[in-house]
Protein backbone atom coordinates (compact mmCIF):
# COMPACT_ATOMS: atom_id res chain seq x y z
CA UNK A 1 0.00 0.00 0.00
CA UNK A 2 1.06 3.54 -0.68
CA UNK A 3 -0.34 6.79 0.59
CA UNK A 4 0.11 9.81 -1.67
CA UNK A 5 -0.50 13.37 -0.51
CA UNK A 6 -0.36 16.28 -2.95
CA UNK A 7 0.35 19.90 -2.09
CA UNK A 8 1.23 23.13 -3.84
CA UNK A 9 -1.94 23.85 -5.74
CA UNK A 10 -3.59 27.25 -5.73
CA UNK A 11 -4.70 30.24 -7.74
CA UNK A 12 -2.28 31.82 -10.18
CA UNK A 13 -2.53 34.22 -13.07
CA UNK A 14 -1.95 33.08 -16.62
CA UNK A 15 1.76 33.04 -17.36
CA UNK A 16 2.62 32.27 -13.77
CA UNK A 17 4.18 29.21 -12.16
CA UNK A 18 3.34 26.64 -9.53
CA UNK A 19 5.21 23.67 -8.14
CA UNK A 20 3.21 20.67 -7.07
CA UNK A 21 4.63 18.14 -4.61
CA UNK A 22 3.50 14.63 -3.79
CA UNK A 23 4.70 13.02 -0.57
CA UNK A 24 4.59 9.23 -0.59
CA UNK A 25 4.52 6.91 2.37
CA UNK A 26 5.95 3.43 2.36
CA UNK A 27 9.24 1.96 1.30
CA UNK A 28 8.33 1.21 -2.28
CA UNK A 29 8.39 4.76 -3.72
CA UNK A 30 11.83 4.38 -5.27
CA UNK A 31 10.73 1.30 -7.21
CA UNK A 32 7.51 2.80 -8.56
CA UNK A 33 6.77 4.68 -11.72
CA UNK A 34 5.13 7.96 -10.74
CA UNK A 35 2.86 10.32 -12.59
CA UNK A 36 0.60 13.33 -12.58
CA UNK A 37 -2.94 13.32 -13.90
CA UNK A 38 -5.49 16.12 -14.04
CA UNK A 39 -9.23 16.41 -14.39
CA UNK A 40 -11.11 19.56 -15.28
CA UNK A 41 -14.85 19.94 -14.62
CA UNK A 42 -16.88 18.08 -17.22
CA UNK A 43 -13.80 16.53 -18.80
CA UNK A 44 -12.11 13.16 -18.64
CA UNK A 45 -8.97 12.63 -16.63
CA UNK A 46 -5.77 13.39 -18.56
CA UNK A 47 -2.35 11.83 -18.11
CA UNK A 48 -0.11 14.88 -17.79
CA UNK A 49 3.36 13.49 -17.04
CA UNK A 50 5.09 10.31 -15.94
CA UNK A 51 8.55 9.41 -14.68
CA UNK A 52 10.33 6.08 -14.34
CA UNK A 53 11.58 4.87 -10.98
CA UNK A 54 15.20 5.99 -11.55
CA UNK A 55 14.02 9.25 -13.11
CA UNK A 56 15.59 8.66 -16.49
CA UNK A 57 12.40 8.05 -18.43
CA UNK A 58 9.83 10.85 -18.74
CA UNK A 59 6.56 11.30 -20.56
CA UNK A 60 4.64 14.54 -21.15
CA UNK A 61 1.23 15.35 -22.56
CA UNK A 62 1.88 17.29 -25.75
CA UNK A 63 0.06 20.40 -24.52
CA UNK A 64 2.38 20.74 -21.50
CA UNK A 65 5.65 19.79 -23.19
CA UNK A 66 8.20 22.55 -22.66
CA UNK A 67 6.16 24.16 -19.86
CA UNK A 68 5.91 21.41 -17.23
CA UNK A 69 8.75 19.39 -15.71
CA UNK A 70 8.30 16.22 -13.71
CA UNK A 71 10.98 15.15 -11.26
CA UNK A 72 11.41 12.98 -8.21
CA UNK A 73 13.61 12.71 -5.14
CA UNK A 74 13.73 9.05 -4.13
CA UNK A 75 15.62 9.88 -0.93
CA UNK A 76 12.72 12.09 0.16
CA UNK A 77 9.91 9.91 -1.25
CA UNK A 78 8.65 12.96 -3.10
CA UNK A 79 7.41 13.63 -6.62
CA UNK A 80 7.29 17.11 -8.15
CA UNK A 81 5.63 18.88 -11.04
CA UNK A 82 7.04 22.28 -11.93
CA UNK A 83 4.47 24.14 -13.99
CA UNK A 84 5.56 27.27 -15.85
CA UNK A 85 3.78 29.52 -18.34
CA UNK A 86 0.46 28.36 -17.00
CA UNK A 87 -2.62 28.75 -19.15
CA UNK A 88 -6.29 29.02 -18.25
CA UNK A 89 -6.80 25.59 -19.81
CA UNK A 90 -4.42 24.07 -17.25
CA UNK A 91 -7.08 24.63 -14.60
CA UNK A 92 -7.96 21.27 -13.06
CA UNK A 93 -7.61 19.06 -10.04
CA UNK A 94 -4.15 17.50 -10.25
CA UNK A 95 -3.60 13.98 -8.94
CA UNK A 96 -0.40 12.19 -8.06
CA UNK A 97 -0.30 8.49 -8.91
CA UNK A 98 2.03 5.51 -8.56
CA UNK A 99 2.24 2.61 -10.92
CA UNK A 100 4.24 0.12 -12.90
CA UNK A 101 4.98 1.60 -16.31
CA UNK A 102 5.75 5.32 -16.37
CA UNK A 103 4.32 6.09 -19.80
CA UNK A 104 1.20 3.88 -19.63
CA UNK A 105 -1.69 5.62 -17.84
CA UNK A 106 -3.48 2.29 -17.46
CA UNK A 107 -0.68 0.98 -15.25
CA UNK A 108 -1.23 3.47 -12.40
CA UNK A 109 -3.02 2.00 -9.40
CA UNK A 110 -2.35 4.24 -6.38
CA UNK A 111 -3.83 7.73 -6.22
CA UNK A 112 -3.65 10.83 -4.09
CA UNK A 113 -6.65 12.95 -3.13
CA UNK A 114 -5.82 15.73 -5.58
CA UNK A 115 -4.92 19.40 -5.37
CA UNK A 116 -6.76 22.20 -7.15
CA UNK A 117 -4.90 24.37 -9.66
CA UNK A 118 -6.78 27.41 -10.93
CA UNK A 119 -5.30 29.68 -13.58
CA UNK A 120 -7.02 33.02 -14.05
CA UNK A 121 -6.87 35.17 -17.17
Amino acid sequence: QMRLVESGGGLVQAGGSLRLSCAASGRTFSSKAMGWFRQAPGKEREFVAGISWPGTGKYYLSSVLGRFTISRDNAKNTLYLQMNSLKVEDTAVYYCAAGVVFDDPGQYNYWGQGTQVTVSS
